[in-house]
């Protein structure tokens, strides 16, 4: 039974997308590219903007030529292009990019905040650590002088004095230890196309100016508390901060592409760059991000934003179908900003631990989870990362693989049951 669904699954899974291709509406992919390893390596491409999943492939290496032999052939099989391609900086996915599909190879603001984490944030919080040991050695200390029938008032006073000192380590550990946080945060909150302060558009230039303030902020707090400085977590984001920048400037550039295209006067191109995008962007980002502070700085800017879309003459000079229809068309480019694979690492993720709850999977069943991906999980709105990506409705998965099956088997029966029947 469990070979008959699987076959049925891949066989309406390839049916599938076969109608999405000759539909003729997917768009460019903004890809995310990286490796994973359970029982074999997989190679794993996944267009960002939709979550459908390229290529998800058993692998005997990670070398260039096998990247591109492999996503070459499914974005022949598909008649599309990749815009953009985020990925860490391994040399055979940035080539991958630049030379075997012609797109920019963007840092993964996921890995970059990574690489930041695990160089400095054992250091800092150890510290923070070891000033609370110190802090409830000294509050035990003095206890068992207040306890003690011939204390001395002067190591009274002396364990009343460690006890303040230890505070104020903890404390200033503790502001150290916010401080850090906070520009990790800032540096994510940093990279979008519009400013998350006052939502004013912005540049890939103005954005990399305000990363690397944040790099040399980090730097300072490091040499001001005399923490160890390693080179290497911080020379590798620099050289990743021009390349993460020039995500803001692609987006616009694709925007601009599509205004042009629309032949837009530029009363009504200001109201879409300025008004309206901003407006569905602001929202896609609230849907996505989990941090409460980011969250609410985002909801504020939204409520901003907001009141002048519903104010603007534009606006209101649109009849609902067609601002419906404009609504559409924002939203779509709001998702278009990608700029952390962590759709992809969740995935990973996910993987290993289904890998490991199984103790082991056949490599069929591999593709039959990339079909449960593609073409069973829903969003909010009901749609799955196949209709997004094609752009078309497709039928229930799992109705349509039933309605396939004439009569299900019937359950094994024991031997001491087909004894007793008899």
């Amino acid at each position: 039974m469990m070979h008959m669904l699987e076959r049925l699954l891949l066989e309406t899974a390839a049916v599938w997308e076969k109608e999405g291709i000759a539909h003729g509406e997917i768009r460019p992919v903004i890809g995310a590219v990286d490796e994973t390893f359970l029982q074999r390596m997989m190679l794993v491409f996944m267009d960002l903007a939709t979550g459908y999943l390229l290529m998800e492939a058993v692998a005997a290496d990670r070398r260039f030529d096998t990247w591109f032999n492999r996503a070459n052939e499914r974005l022949t099989t598909l008649g599309t292009e990749v815009l953009s391609m985020l990925s860490d900086r391994a040399k055979a996915l940035i080539k991958l990019a630049h030379t075997g599909l012609g797109c920019p190879s963007i840092p993964d603001v996921f890995h970059l905040g990574s690489d930041l984490a695990k160089g400095y944030a054992l250091c800092i919080f150890g510290r923070l650590r070891q000033a609370k040991r110190d802090l409830e050695q000294a509050k035990q200390r003095l206890e068992q002088w207040q306890k003690s029938s011939q204390a001395d008032p002067a190591q009274g006073a002396q364990a009343q004095a460690w006890v303040a000192a230890c505070a104020t380590s903890v404390n200033h550990w503790q502001e150290v230890g916010s401080a850090w946080r906070q520009h990790l945060s800032n540096v994510s909150r940093i990279l979008h196309p519009w400013r998350l302060a006052d939502s004013i558009r912005q540049t890939s230039k103005e954005a990399e100016e305000q990363v690397r303030a944040e790099l040399l902020a980090i730097e300072t707090l490091l040499e001001t508390n005399e923490l160890p400085m390693k080179k290497d977590p911080l020379d590798k984001v620099r050289k990743q901060r021009a390349g993460i920048s020039a995500l803001v400037d692609l987006w616009w550039q694709t925007v601009r592409q599509d205004l042009t295209q629309l032949a837009m006067t530029p009363r009504w191109t200001q109201w879409a760059e300025d008004v309206l995008l901003p407006w569905m962007y602001w929202q896609e980002q609230l849907h996505r991000t989990r941090c409460p502070g980011e969250k609410a700085q985002i909801t504020l800017v939204l409520h901003t934003v907001e009141g002048v879309f519903e104010r603007h003459p534009c606006t209101r000079q649109r009849t609902p179908e067609v601002l419906a229809g404009w609504n559409a068309w924002a939203a779509e480019h709001a998702r278009a900003f990608q700029r952390a694979s962590a759709a992809v690492e969740g995935r990973n993720g996910s993987r290993s631990q289904r890998q490991h709850n199984h103790r082991g999977l056949p490599t069929r069943r591999y593709q039959v989870w990339a079909v449960l991906h593609n073409c069973a999980c829903r969003a909010a709105d009901g749609t799955t990362p196949a209709s997004r990506f094609f752009r078309r409705s497709f039928p229930d998965l799992f109705e349509s693989v039933l309605s396939q099956i004439d009569e299900l088997p019937l359950p094994r029966q024991r031997r001491q049951a087909l004894a007793a029947s008899h």
